[in-house]
């Protein structure tokens, strides 16, 4: 007879998760590594209580904001190469509506993320609920649907028994390399705290082999023949290179080809900087070395990329006459991305056949090809040094000096992260990644946000390394709270808060297109109404200090270089903070090397409009698709 535990669905649900490990490679961990929670009417008393129950296997963290443990729990999973990740549990009604932005972003990125949200009452004894979204046509709907296409796995949990094959298909798709994302259970509260006699071996330690599955020979055999007949090839390293630890197999993959290799905003890093085939950032945010490079391949070989809009510059950057696609990927549905030849692998297995089978014909590019790559790069690199340099100590540095005083105290071992704003485009151009997890660059959903909530996650993956949270004014206000959750869990993160009073991405964007920097700045109304008046009066150093982080302000280069190592050598969370010049006053980042569609006005009087309108059209006349 199959021995059994009364628990309530919650308790039972707790332990569960507890006992989850995932394995690659030989190397075992533990797939629930904490839960992050906001209690209201819909989970205190439920998941709420089994948390305390269970306090010895599960963790619990303190959240502020909903959206803010998302992301939280995705720095967590990716500094973890997505073996681990947390869970997050909020109240029914505005707790669990804050999760869709941060599902939004896990399943674009690929991240796993397990998400608890409470839900009405299944029963219905308690009509309408505090909170609860009436549908007058559909009575089992909640606000919890909303989740359902932002999340690649989505189960309402409406009876005890129903957890057990939701649990297991949750934990199958957290685990899966191609469907991962994020995975939601909806838990009405009374069946949270509603009791059942689990059997034993739902409790039992499971363990998910991650795979790394190997190429079709068929399409290996074709990959080879592509490579072998190209003339000018060029690796596009995207962020399954990253989620696969295959940054040393495409390394030998590099070196023994000397095929260059670009990268994606999520690749970058996959390559060290200084390693000869790295050629840098690709696309619209890209060098001007990795898009010349792109213009005349003759064989694009996508590694663990998506090819989004920025990588292929809104489709106008691959213009060679008949530039073909290889896409080694370990998802179908991207391997056949721009009529490419797909290579069906994981990246780390699919490079080492590869390599393998391409050595075996002592291929190589042409010398010349090689000497043509380097040296462009090295005239890109002396544009790097001209952006970072800052002759004049004593003055406000520009944005890319910023970077430069941080990139002249960092080692291999710190982490930057950044999602949003004008940095991504300076980072992407400008940045030395000298490890395979320093450059952490959240690009595909580029959320606002994100940065501080995440380098708490990636510090409590990693807590030996120095991590930095590279902030805008306009994403810090955005949300600062999970300062009070650094400080509170004594997670000693470093904040660069860049103050520019306003969107200045977006403002530069608006101007391009006609928009005239429209809505763009943080000022005061001119009497034209307008956001054209003096900077407004805030002091962002100041509010962070009163979330308790230590704050460093600095005003010139000087000032900004000794408050960077201070801050590396804090062991409490500090910020440093600084205002920069504008681009336009001293030497600024490269402008964009290649194109990125952003429609303009098809009609317009105003003489800005009209002539972005012409711009326009002559680069909509480059788009090609490619068949």
């Amino acid at each position: 007879m199959t021995s059994t535990t009364r628990l309530t669905v919650a308790q039972a649900l707790v332990r569960f998760l507890a006992a989850q490990y995932t394995e690659r490679d030989g190397v075992r961990q533990r797939l629930i590594g904490a839960t992050w929670g906001i209690f209201g009417h819909g989970n205190v008393a439920g998941l709420g209580q089994a948390l305390i129950e269970y306090g010895d296997d599960m963790p619990y963290h303190q959240g502020r904001n909903e959206q803010s443990m998302v992301h939280a729990a995705i720095g967590y999973a990716r500094q973890s190469n997505r073996l681990s990740t947390h869970a997050v549990t909020t109240s029914i009604g505005p707790g669990a509506t804050n999760l869709v932005t941060g599902a939004a972003l896990a399943t674009i990125n690929h991240l796993p993320v397990l998400l608890l949200p409470g839900d009405t009452f299944a029963t219905r004894v308690a009509d309408p609920v505090l909170q609860q979204l009436e549908v007058p046509h559909a009575g089992d709907i909640s606000v919890n649907d909303s989740l359902r296409p932002v999340s690649r796995y989505f189960d309402r949990v409406t009876r005890p028994e129903a957890l057990i094959p939701a649990a297991l298909q949750a934990m199958r798709v957290l685990t899966d390399p191609v469907e991962t994302g994020a995975v939601t259970l909806a838990l009405p509260q009374d069946v949270q705290a509603e009791a059942y006699d689990w059997p034993e071996e739902f409790f039992a330690e499971r363990t998910w082999v991650v795979r790394r599955p190997g190429a079709d020979p068929t399409e290996l055999a074709e990959a080879v023949t592509a490579i072998r007949a190209a003339q000018r090839p060029l690796v596009i390293a995207g962020g399954g290179v990253h989620h696969s630890r295959a940054e040393e197999a495409l390394a030998e993959f590099a070196q023994t080809t000397g095929i260059p290799v670009a990268s994606t905003q999520a690749g970058k890093g996959s390559l060290r900087w200084d390693h000869p085939q790295d050629v840098g950032g690709v696309g619209h945010t890209g060098t001007a070395t990795a898009n010349e490079l792109a213009r005349q391949a003759d064989l694009v070989i996508g590694v663990g990329t998506r090819y989004t809009d920025f990588t292929t510059a809104s489709h106008t950057l691959f213009s060679g006459d008949g530039v073909r696609f290889l896409n080694l990927n370990i998802a179908p549905f991207d391997g056949h991305k721009l009529a490419g030849q797909p290579l069906v692998a994981d990246a780390s297995s699919g490079l080492a056949e590869l390599t393998a089978a391409l050595r075996t014909h002592d291929h190589r590019v042409t010398e010349s090809y090689a000497d043509e790559y380097r040296l462009d790069k090295d005239r890109w690199e002396y544009r790097v040094d001209a952006a970072y340099e800052a002759d004049e100590p004593d003055v406000r540095p520009t944005q890319p000096q910023v970077l430069g005083a941080l990139d002249a105290i960092v080692d291999e071992s710190d982490v930057i992260i950044n999602a949003a704003g004008s940095l991504p485009g300076d980072l992407h151009k400008l940045w030395r990644a000298r490890s395979r997890d320093q450059y952490h660059l959240e690009y595909g959903y580029s959320c606002m946000g994100y940065e501080i909530p995440a380098a708490i996650g990636v510090k409590m993956a990693a807590p030996e390394r120095n991590v930095w949270a590279l902030v805008g004014d306009g994403t810090y206000l955005m949300m600062p709270t999970e300062i009070v959750t650094a400080v509170q869990e004594g997670v000693a993160i470093k904040m660069l808060l860049i103050q520019n009073h306003g969107y200045a991405s977006i403002g530069g964007l608006s101007e391009s297109v006609g928009g005239e920097r429209f809505g763009t700045a943080y000022r005061y109304r001119s009497e034209d109404g307008t956001y054209t008046g003096a900077p407004l009066p805030v002091d962002l150093a100041a509010n962070a200090a009163s979330l308790g982080m230590r704050v460093l302000r600095a005003k010139t280069v000087s000032d900004l270089r000794e408050a960077l190592a201070q801050a590396r050598a804090a062991d409490i969370p500090t910020c440093v903070y600084v205002e920069t010049e504008t681009a336009d006053t001293v030497s600024g980042a490269p402008p964009a090397q290649a194109w990125w569609d952003v429609p303009v006005a098809e009609t317009a009087t105003r003489p800005s409009a009209v002539k972005a309108r012409e711009l326009y059209d002559r680069h909509v006349s480059t788009r090609r698709r490619h068949l």
